[in-house]
């Protein structure tokens, strides 16, 4: 009998033998990737440009869709096997039009990293009245993945990796107003329900996905120093959290504490390459392992039982195919 994450059925670590200290380079090691061909969003900065050259020395072709082609030429510029495209993450014809022209190489796609994503925004809706948190780290994701699922299919063996975040804690996905049409905007409660979607299509999206040979994960890269995810957040948010000063400043001690971009790509690659995930799929992984469930308190990070629930997953595939126009069959 196969077997499914549904409730976090599988959500125990395995021993992977690394933690939270190893690195993208330490979990690609012997691993070889040569015509391998990736796509991974956002990764011209941060973690996802840690991904992208520690899958392009191993082996692999990157495709980086970008929405500022002129910085992503810079930032991408000497890695090897990097390709670079036009994509904006909040506008659907754009992410048609990137995925039309992959389809159109012919390539099957063995990796598809959905990295991109945004956090602590003021309320911004797209052009299609979509709060922005909810497009860009979520709808964008479905649609993205959909639009590619033949070349995923073709691979023969591919993964999606999808990044979710600890935030997802924040809130349970909200069914009776997703778009705050309702209800007060709450920048960390619209973040939290954007990364729980993640959790609940990848999970839901394993199930139906694996039979193809495509296997899906959610993962929390960490908390990270140096990344552009912090660029709009109010002072008083980062005060909240303790993380800098009356003067905005980041404390020292906390800057110990988070990851380094290295570390923080590592879970990524990992969830993308690692053999000891090759039987199982729809988990939620941080810190190079399958995170436990966080049933109460005593668990301070891991997944909350919400954002694996059989049900939820089922409707939100429902409700996203209505919100996007996009109808994802696998068959």
């Amino acid at each position: 009998m196969k077997q499914n994450n549904y409730e976090g059925a599988l959500q125990k670590p395995i021993g992977s033998g690394f933690n939270a200290t190893s690195t993208a380079s330490d979990v690609i090691n012997g691993i070889d990737l040569t015509g391998k061909t990736a796509i991974v969003t956002g990764g011209n900065t941060g973690i996802g440009l840690e991904t992208v050259k520690t899958l392009s020395n191993a082996g692999a072709t990157v495709i980086v869709p970008a929405r500022d082609i002129e910085k992503a030429k810079k930032n991408l510029q000497g890695i090897a096997r990097v390709e670079i495209e036009e994509m904006n993450l909040t506008d659907p014809a754009s992410i048609d039009t990137f995925a039309r022209k992959f389809l159109a190489s012919g390539r099957p796609l063995h990796l598809l990293i959905n990295n991109a994503g945004i956090m602590f925004v003021p309320l911004r809706r797209d052009a299609r009245g979509i709060e922005s948190q909810l497009a860009t780290n979520y709808l964008s994701v479905f649609q993205l993945t959909a639009r590619l699922w033949s070349a995923l299919k073709k691979a023969h063996g591919a993964r999606v990796v999808n990044l979710s975040s600890l935030g997802h804690q924040f809130a349970p996905f909200n069914f009776d107003d997703p778009n705050f049409e309702h209800r007060a905007y709450d920048t960390l409660q619209g973040y939290g329900h954007s990364k729980t979607a993640v959790n609940l299509f990848s999970l839901e999206l394993d199930e139906r996905a694996r039979s193809f040979g495509v296997r899906v994960y959610s993962i929390h890269p960490g908390n990270i120093f140096g990344t552009e995810l912090t660029r709009e957040a109010p002072i008083e948010i980062l005060r909240q959290f303790g993380f800098v000063n009356e003067k905005g400043e980041f404390l020292p001690e906390v800057i110990a504490s988070l990851k380094t971009i290295p570390q923080g790509a590592a879970t990524t690659v990992w969830a993308a390459t690692s053999p000891s995930l090759n039987k199982i799929g729809g988990v939620y992984l941080e810190d190079v392992d399958i995170a436990p469930l966080a049933v109460d308190s005593s668990v301070p990070n891991g997944v909350k039982p919400y954002s694996l629930d059989e049900a939820s997953a089922k409707q939100l595939w429902k409700l996203t195919e209505e919100l996007t126009g996009v109808t994802f069959n696998v068959d």
